[in-house]
């Protein structure tokens, strides 16, 4: 039987196609904090907002802390990647 190892990234992104805000702040936190590689602010920004949408009240203050050492191209790119989620989810 071949075994299949899932990353804590991999596996919270399966939970989060779902559309559940914890899975979808903490895909926020993996990459603003860089736990399963490289910090990626955009791809953090893009998921707090998600959750933030879906009523996490943490996501709101953390997309907000990251959006000040971010520039306005940056926010508008995880913003747009934010509503390509949506359109699919």
């Amino acid at each position: 039987m071949a075994r299949i190892e899932f990353t804590s990234r991999e596996t919270v992104e399966f939970a989060a196609q779902g559309g559940q805000p914890d899975a979808l702040f903490e895909l926020g936190l993996i990459y603003c904090s860089g736990r399963d590689g490289r910090v990626d602010l955009v791809e953090a920004h893009k998921w707090f907002n998600l959750a933030a949408i879906k009523g996490n009240e943490d996501a709101k203050r953390y997309r907000l802390e990251l959006a000040r050492d971010m520039s306005k191209e940056d926010i508008a790119r995880a913003q747009k990647l934010a509503r390509e989620w949506l359109t699919v989810h």
